[in-house]
């Protein structure tokens, strides 16, 4: 032994080191695994600062550096998949009403089902058709009130997202919804229905996307997130992952914004 050590030019304490550490157990195993399980279970989105926010809940004593020197040695790394994709523009000009904009980019809300945000976006599909996706979003705690996947962003889409809204609102509020000055928006069956309902329309100016920045940042992270992960064949697939990712993004998606809380967690704070 003496010789090979020698050989190698390891020091015989060096040697008897690195033995004692390789059958000495792994006090991060259990860590590991929950770290492996966190990261494949947000579709391999989570950075350390998230997995630690999760860990601690789950009760495991340990600082974002391990978490992040752990992601190191099993490999694992955020990867956000941007790729150009092409652009709903439903604005032909003033076609009906234009309201007001209410929020003059102020994205200050607290309380949930003051002000929420809508908008629709488009994905292309496998099958050469186009999905669209109308959703609605509260600003205070960013949950996705309701989506609705069709293959037209028509007048009935329209009326669906909002039949879905008036399920879900809770009795008694008067939100601000805010929208873009595209054509649906500006029709009378969606100003009527949406006064009927007493929600308070509002809008952005005219070709500024930043007027409705939350919706923005939510199809943004929902397309960087899932959609351009895989190739999506055809409208009920797409139909299939955006209520997945939704429910998820509900549910168990936590915001560094928020203290870790996840929409539906603040939504029930701010109840109490």
């Amino acid at each position: 032994m003496k010789e090979l050590l020698a050989l190698a030019q390891l020091p015989r304490a060096t040697f008897y080191d690195r033995l004692h550490r390789k059958n000495k157990p792994d006090k991060y195993a259990a860590l590991k695994v929950f770290i492996k399980k966190t990261f494949h279970d947000s579709y391999e989105t989570y950075g350390y600062r998230r997995i630690h926010i999760m860990a601690r809940k789950a009760c495991f004593k340990c600082s974002p550096n391990t978490i992040l020197r752990l992601m190191g040695q099993l490999n694992l790394s955020v990867t956000l998949y941007s790729r150009h994709t092409s652009g709903y523009h439903s604005y032909k000009g003033k076609v009906g009403t234009v309201n007001d904009n209410l929020l003059h980019q102020q994205f200050d809300a607290e309380e949930p089902f003051t002000v929420l945000h809508t908008d629709i976006t488009q994905v292309r599909l496998l099958d050469h058709s186009w999905g669209y996706i109308s959703a609605i979003i509260d600003e205070a705690s960013r949950e996705v009130i309701t989506v609705i996947v069709r293959n037209s962003a028509n007048k009935e889409q329209l009326h669906l997202t909002l039949d879905d809204l008036a399920k879900k609102l809770p009795t008694g509020v008067t939100p601000i919804v805010h929208s873009d000055q595209g054509w649906q928006y500006q029709t009378r069956e969606y100003q009527s229905r949406v006064h009927a309902m007493g929600i308070i329309p509002s809008m952005s100016r005219k070709g500024n996307c930043h007027d409705n920045a939350p919706m923005e940042s939510f199809f943004n992270l929902l397309k960087r997130e899932r959609l351009n992960r895989q190739p999506i064949k055809d409208l009920e697939e797409l139909k299939q992952i955006v209520n997945r990712y939704v429910t998820w993004f509900n549910h168990d998606r936590i915001s560094l914004n928020k203290n870790g809380l996840t929409p539906i967690e603040y939504r029930n704070q701010a109840a109490v």
